[in-house]
């Protein structure tokens, strides 16, 4: 009789929970999920920008490729205001320094202050050790602290003291320089901008537009509250990663690359006068990892060459050092990578990725 008893014991369900067979699907988490709270952020960020998707768009993408964006356009386009809105949907901290031109490189990144009261030294971490940094007119500021804050943006630590401080994950430096200005700005070498992995330029809204945005913030201006965590965008940077890259579409951004350094062998030896010196290994890996972030915000786990011609003119325009020839005849970067990117041919790749390769089926 206990035999029975204790048998009969272990062979209970408790009330409300589903056999096993039921909850495993449950706990499966759906192929769309990545997609899904892209676009939930993208409207929250909507609620607050007025127009402008491109930009919120190439934002999103940098922030998943775990890179940084320099951000050009004449003052009120909502630049800050794009920055503080994706750091509060996102949960991040957001920070800002204001780049003036007596700005120290101890004022960004810390120093070691001295206590009387404990006759040691203790370190003051900056206001970059955030998960959002807005360098404003980060071209106002002397070649010695641009070069502390790209430290911190390519090493992702600052050592001060001896000490090794790593920067917060996730870790995105959003710099804005004014490009009507010439007095007291400090124009960022070829070798600094490089460090960007996209170059945005913002330009005016429609009419509209303009007429939405009077009517939205001239009174009880919106806020962006948190849709997603910080756990949720490294899930995000990770999920990028495994989106599957094609050899011929890797090709093809190689060759974006290489027309800029050796447009003669595409078929345009008329670049060669305005092109001093092409894009650098560094863009080939930017225009693979901005386009697959691209990719998986359009809801695909592959890379396609239209996500790579799409990111194609923010990953290369700052790139390009052009030559005096390319000034005298008012030749922008603009203009040689609308003829770079309409020569190169783009290849051929199936919807359906072979599974064998590693890639997802959609």
């Amino acid at each position: 009789m206990d035999n029975t008893a204790n048998e009969s014991k272990t062979d209970e369900t408790p009330a409300g929970t589903p056999p096993p067979f039921l909850a495993e699907p449950h706990r499966a988490e759906p192929d769309t999920a990545p997609s899904a709270r892209i676009e939930q952020l993208m409207f929250e960020m909507r609620k607050v920008i007025v127009g402008q998707d491109r930009v919120l768009e190439r934002l999103l993408v940098c922030l998943i490729s775990g890179g940084h964006v320099l951000l050009e356009s004449v003052p009120g386009l909502a630049k800050t205001l794009s920055v503080e809105t994706l750091a509060d949907a996102v949960g991040g901290s957001f920070s800002r320094v204001q780049f003036t031109p007596d700005l120290l490189p101890a004022d960004v990144v810390g120093t070691r202050i001295y206590r009387a009261s404990t006759e040691e030294f203790d370190v003051e971490l900056g206001p970059v050790f955030a998960n959002f940094v807005l360098a404003d007119e980060i071209n106002r500021a002397p070649a010695k602290v641009q070069s502390a804050l790209l430290e911190i943006m390519a090493e992702l630590q600052v050592t001060i003291g001896g000490q090794r401080f790593e920067a917060p994950n996730p870790f995105l430096v959003l710099a804005t320089q004014n490009p009507i200005e010439s007095e007291g700005v400090y124009p960022l070498p070829e070798a600094q901008r490089d460090r960007f992995l996209m170059k945005v330029v913002i330009d005016y809204p429609a009419p509209a537009e303009e007429i939405e945005i009077v009517q939205r913030m001239g009174t009880y201006p919106p806020t962006a509250s948190e849709v997603i965590s910080l756990e949720d965008v490294q899930q995000l940077q990770k999920k990028a990663k495994e989106v599957f890259v094609e050899r011929s579409v890797m090709e093809y951004a190689v060759n974006l690359v290489l027309c800029t350094r050796t447009p003669e062998n595409f078929g345009l030896p008329e670049l060669r006068d305005y092109i001093e010196v092409g894009a650098s290994p560094r863009a080939s890996l930017g225009l693979v990892s901005a386009g697959r972030s691209l990719a998986l915000i359009r809801g695909r786990d592959y890379l396609t060459p239209q996500d790579v011609f799409d990111v194609a003119p923010e990953v290369l325009r700052h790139r390009l050092l052009l030559s005096y020839e390319a000034l005298a005849r008012d030749v922008d970067a603009e203009q040689i990578l609308a003829r770079v990117l309409g020569t190169v041919p783009a290849p051929h790749v199936s919807v359906h990725t072979p599974q064998h390769l590693g890639a997802v089926q959609p």
